[in-house]
Formats: C-alpha cells, structure tokens, sequence
C-alpha cells in the first residue's frame, strides 16, 4: 500500500499554514497600498478590513493595532529587498550589474503592484515613528540593505566596474532616488515604466555630464544674510523670528520622530517656552508640519530663483541648487522637511504642498533642458533626471547618520557627484 506524505501539500486547500500565511500576505499587501496611498495616519484598521471583505474582529486575528500593522510592512518590504538581494547575489558576480539588477528591481515591484502581478510593499516612509524594539528591528534590516547595495560598489571599484567614488554617499543617493519613484512613477503611462527604469539607470551609470572627462564642480558661494536688527516695539519682526524658531525645532522632531510620534508639549520644552507661548504660535500640530513644509519650500524656491540669475551652463546651475540645498538643510538654517511625513497632511494641503514641490523640482528640468542645449549635459530625459535628484536630496537630509561630516561642501560634492558623473569609470579618472 503506498502511503501518504504527512499533511497537506504546500498548495492544497486544506493546507491551513499556508492559507494563513496567505491572508497575512493580503493584509499587509492592502496596509501597504493604503498607507502609501492616504498615509498611515488617515488610514484606519476598519478601512483595510472593509478593503478585504473582512470585520474589524477577523482582522485582530492577525494584527492587534495599526502601529504592529505598520510594523508588519516594513518587515515585508525589507525582507523582499533582502531576499531579492541574495537572488540578485546568486545570478550575478558582476558588482555593477548586481547595483542595476536591485535598482531596476524598484520599477518592477512598483509595475507589478499597480498591475495587480504581486503585492504592494510599503514605502518606508514613518521608521521614524516606530517605538523601541520594533524600530530596532526595521532599523537593523535597514542597514543590512544598505551595507549590500555598498558592498556592490565597492566591489565594483574594486574590480575596475566601477569608478572610484565615496560609497556611502552614493548609497545614500541610490536609495533616495528609488525611494522617490512612489512619488511619482504614477503620473507616467504603464506601459511606459520599463523604458523609464532604463533611462533611470543610465543616468545613475552615466551621470548627466556630456563627453568623457569628470565633472569638476566650481566653488559655492554661500550669500549669509546677517540677521536684521530688532526695534525694541518690532513685535512683526520678533514674532516672525519666533515662528521660525517654531518651523525649525518643529522640522528637526518631525524628522527624527514622525508625525505621530512628535510632541508639541516636547518641541515647546525645547525651546523653553510655555505651552501658552507656544499655542499663540501654533494652534495645532497639523498646522505646524503644514507650516515647516512651506517654510522648507521658501528656502528651495529662493536657492532656484537665485540659480536663475548664475552666469555658466546648465550642468553648473543643477550644481549649485544641490549643493545649496544641501547646505541649507545641514546649517544653521535648516534643517529642511523630510518627505516621509507628507502623508500625515490631509488631502487637501497635501496637495497645496506637493504642487509647490512639483514646480520647484520643474526648475531642475529648466536647468537640465538648459545645459542639453548649451553641450554641458547629455541628452537625457529632463523629467526622469530631475526625479532622481529630487529623491536624492530628500534623502540627504540624513547623511550625518552614514557618514562623518567635517567640511560640509565636501560631503555635498561627494553625494551629488554620482549624478553628474556616474557610476561608470570615464576616460581621465577611474
């Protein structure tokens, strides 16, 4: 008599593991398509069960809150790019066809989501507001990712693939840049997203610099305006310093904490004022991250009007907006608002927002068709480049946690170089 295997197969219906595993992947595959899309903060428990056909009750069965279910997302992202990193590993040695397999990857996962050929994963855009132990663990899996993808360029220089550049900031780039495609590979035609991927990469191998020789960047001028000086009965003035201070301290908690995990309470204490001084200011926690956007905003849309007037080509222009945006978020002046907390604004000022962005990430395009016409930069696409660097310089605004930084502009050079240089080696430098 033949006997049978013990239990259920893998695929049979009666296979309750992997039923349940199944379900669990449905959940998180919707959390993840509804925090992308409406923000995690808007997004209830009872909207992803009422998406799924299910009762609040059932889904407790797999998560308790809404923080664990955010948690649960972020596990799956990381470990998706992790596993696809070790296939990446076993199908490739080459180190720079590893780096493009893992970049192209982005788009795919992107694609195939939208298309309904695999699961939403969640962009990691509130680690921030993960509490102890959990964002720990997503941290941990972070930097696991990121030691792969740099191991693959140092690999590459190593073996001559690639040429010699500063690994962690062009790391840090790379992720900036793919993390961004959330923001906008929805305003492109599907069809389109495979041949978009490749210009991508192209610009991340190639650089936007035209002919063979390195891109030397010229010095930055750095226009400090002294602060203007306070009549004692300027109470206009002194209370525009205030607000300010407010958007500043208000930024730099946004950005270290997440919207849900900022205080107002903490963010007065630090600045050591009353809560009563405070709440003059600022009447709610909404309207201060809706007013640390606006101000992040002001700085940009100055730095490009000023890049407008700058005498040379197009390619020194792109330079010298992002090395001054990077300063600007580095300084005294900044820090600048991280976009991991757009979705914590309703749709409607959401929207005031990203149409702001929207237009100050056109200037790049401005400078890019600019420097294609005058020779200094290769004929790309203007708008796939100026995504790419806009995701970069969001990404920026943590590059003090990935390397040391003494000389500001030196670190600013190192992390843009990737985009006017490339990954590639070119002829004079390897």
């Amino acid at each position: 008599m033949t006997r049978l295997s013990e239990g259920p197969q893998q695929g049979s219906p009666f296979n309750r593991t992997a039923q349940h595993d199944a379900k669990r992947a449905a959940i998180l595959s919707q959390a993840a398509q509804l925090f992308n899309s409406k923000g995690s903060r808007a997004t209830t428990l009872r909207d992803i069960a009422e998406s799924l056909g299910l009762t609040k009750t059932s889904l407790y069965y797999y998560v308790k809150t809404k923080e664990e279910l955010i948690f649960q997302c972020y596990l799956a992202t990381l470990d998706h790019h992790l596993q696809s990193m070790a296939e990446i590993e076993r199908r490739c040695a080459s180190p720079l066809e590893r780096a493009r397999q893992f970049f192209l990857l982005q788009f795919e996962n992107w694609l195939a989501a939208q298309e309904n050929r695999g699961p939403h994963y969640a962009a990691l855009l509130e680690i921030a507001s993960l509490q102890g132990a959990q964002r720990d663990e997503v941290e941990a899996r972070y930097i696991d990712m990121f030691k792969h993808l740099r191991g693959y360029l140092r690999d590459g220089i190593a073996a001559g693939e690639i040429r010699h550049c500063e690994t962690s900031a062009a790391t840090r780039a790379i992720l900036g840049s793919v993390d961004w495609v959330f923001f906008w590979l929805h305003s492109l035609p599907r069809s389109s997203v495979p041949e978009v991927a490749a210009q991508a990469w192209d610009i991340i191998a190639h650089g936007l610099r035209s002919g063979e020789d390195i891109y030397q960047p010229a010095p930055l001028a750095i226009s400090s305006s002294p602060e203007p000086y306070i009549q004692g009965f300027d109470r206009d003035e002194q209370n525009r310093q205030k607000q300010q201070a407010f958007y500043k301290t208000g930024t730099w908690f946004f950005n270290k904490k997440g919207f849900t995990g900022t205080s107002l309470d903490e963010i007065a204490e630090q600045l050591n004022v009353s809560k009563g001084a405070f709440y003059y200011h600022i009447r709610n926690k909404e309207d201060l991250l809706f007013n640390c956007y606006t101000y992040s905003l002001d700085i940009n849309e100055e730095i490009h009007a000023q890049a407008v007037q700058l005498q040379g080509n197009g390619l020194h222009k792109i330079d010298q907006v992002c090395r001054k945006i990077f300063h600007a978020q580095n300084s005294d002046r900044g820090p600048l608002i991280r976009y991991s907390t757009i979705t914590a604004l309703p749709m409607p000022r959401r929207k005031q927002i990203l149409a702001r962005t929207e237009a100050s990430n056109r200037r790049f395009g401005d400078f890019i068709r600019e420097g294609i016409s005058d020779g200094s930069i290769r004929d790309i696409d203007p708008f796939i480049a100026q995504q790419l660097i806009t995701g970069a310089i969001n990404a920026s605004m943590d590059i003090k946690l990935w390397r040391r930084v003494d000389d500001l502009d030196a670190v600013a050079i190192d992390y843009f170089d990737l985009f006017f240089n490339g990954l590639a080696p070119r002829k004079g430098r390897a």
